[in-house]
């Protein structure tokens, strides 16, 4: 085997792992669309199976801007689902939102400088 086999043999690799992670983000990105109906999602997985390179391209070039949408409002989903486990685990606010808290009491009048004060560092303690 010489250094060139081995050479188109990285290569060769390097593309098709590439194209089968384009392949399966086209797939993830059909099953994530709602507003797709599924006759069509159908005949774009039959598209995918009969002629693959072909079809993930057409899928990328037609549909591209609407996948990194879909991707970003997942992603945005999971991070909303995850501060809200938190808080739900924590049980308490933030520093900040106690302070925030104490400031509007404040700025109403509701308590004094002094208390104003000892809440704040409770918070930060």
């Amino acid at each position: 085997m010489s250094f060139w086999d081995i050479i188109w043999f990285i290569i060769v690799s390097f593309a098709f792992i590439a194209y089968l992670m384009v392949l399966f983000n086209v797939v993830i990105d059909l099953f994530r669309d709602h507003s797709m109906s599924g006759g069509m999602k159908a005949i774009w997985i039959v598209g995918l199976v009969l002629v693959p390179m072909l079809t993930a391209i057409v899928y990328v070039v037609t549909r591209g801007k609407g996948m990194a949408e879909r991707q970003m409002a997942a992603q945005n989903q999971i991070v909303a689902a995850q501060d809200a486990y938190i808080k739900s685990v924590a049980g308490t606010t933030s520093a900040a939102d106690e302070i925030a808290q104490a400031k509007a009491l404040l700025d109403a009048g509701t308590i004094t400088e002094a208390e104003f004060g000892a809440l704040k560092a409770k918070a930060l303690a």
